[in-house]
């Protein structure tokens, strides 16, 4: 292969179609709109979803459920088994963020049982799963519930 064999796309020739320039182009008169009405003035512009006056499918179908979208509030999960990675006796949201447990150091933590501990350690989070707190209290550790407000600058 040489420079010169090297050629575009047979469709990225293409010419675009000029409408509305005489009969004798074939696209003359009405540029391919059809009779008269609204659609074949310029300017027009049909809303998203409008049937034509019929009722529209979004408000047709029906609603269900509820979304509490602005006042979400999503937690990174932490197992206990990942505190083998944090060699520190009390587990706060700073360790965590070093030993890369969490992305984020002020967003919110929920610590979840899968796994075991390995010692007694001091756990801060802002949430705790039943087992999780149990597992960190058999063992003789403590779970700390941290404030919402504080951290999330709420």
């Amino acid at each position: 292969m040489i420079i010169t064999d090297i050629r575009p796309n047979k469709k990225a020739l293409k010419n675009r179609k000029r409408v509305g320039r005489g009969p004798g182009s074939g696209w003359g008169k009405t540029a391919g709109r059809g009779a008269n009405g609204q659609k074949s003035r310029s300017g027009y512009s049909r809303r998203f979803g409008f049937e034509g006056g019929q009722m529209p499918l979004i408000r047709r179908i029906p609603k269900r459920g509820f979304t509490n979208y602005p006042f979400k509030k999503e937690y990174q999960i932490v197992n206990l088994s990942d505190f083998v990675k944090v060699e520190a006796d009390e587990i706060t949201l700073e360790a965590m963020k070093k030993a890369g447990l969490i992305k984020k150091e002020n967003a919110l933590v929920k610590v979840l049982s899968n796994g075991e501990l390995e010692k007694a350690v001091t756990v801060y989070a802002h949430k705790f799963s039943e087992q999780a707190k149990k597992k960190i209290e058999t063992k003789g550790g403590k779970a700390i519930i941290v404030s919402l407000k504080k951290n999330n600058k709420e």
